[in-house]
């Protein structure tokens, strides 16, 4: 998978004449995963999912957002009457509405945050357990042979909670903008007559 993602950027910078600082970042990134053990793809793998969804909410925010609002709100002003019973169903779901759309994949972004670290422990777990391997085959003394399971160890946790910081403010933001949003549109279905 990286390889094929290398290689798209590889096209892109073929074109304007950075090939090779793109060869370079993939090497070193192959690297790195060699070098942090198996957990560093899963590790990847969880990153690559809650950007996803982060986009895909910025990118509803920026662009669907205000369609979806503008619905609800023209909905709600083609009603005659609003202060029965009934038109405040209406007005309740017309926001629920809103609020589920807005809301979406917030709760994956936030377990995907919490997942990295937790991710990045298995890896520190993993490679205590490779340290403890070569202590029993060779002995506590041979400090070379302990190197790389001590480099598993701690790449993978490290690797773990950058990624969560990554997209922790951003997940916060999102949060705070969906009920944002939500506390508006209360605002602007108005139940004057």
């Amino acid at each position: 998978m990286i390889d094929i993602l290398f290689s798209i950027f590889r096209f892109i910078a073929s074109i304007v004449g950075l090939e090779q600082i793109v060869v370079d970042a993939q090497e070193a990134v192959l690297d790195f995963f060699e070098i942090g053990g198996p957990i560093i793809p899963v590790v990847a793998i969880v990153l690559f999912i809650m950007w996803i969804f982060m986009l895909e909410r910025l990118f509803y925010f920026y662009f669907e957002h205000k369609n979806v609002v503008k619905r609800a709100v023209d909905t709600w002003e083609a009603r005659t009457e609003r202060k029965s019973w009934h038109a405040h169903r209406v007005r309740e779901y017309l926001i629920s509405e809103v609020r589920v759309k807005t809301t979406e994949f917030l709760g994956l972004i936030k377990v995907s945050v919490a997942l990295c670290p937790l991710v990045g422990l298995l890896g520190t777990v993993t490679g205590m357990i490779t340290v403890f391997e070569v202590m029993a085959l060779l002995g506590s003394g041979n400090a070379r042979a302990m190197a790389a399971g001590v480099t598993q160890a701690t790449i993978p946790t490290m690797s773990g909670l950058v990624a969560a910081l990554s997209g922790y403010f951003l997940s916060v933001w999102l949060t705070h903008k969906a009920k944002d949003e939500i506390e508006v549109l209360s605002e602007h279905l108005t139940m004057d007559h």
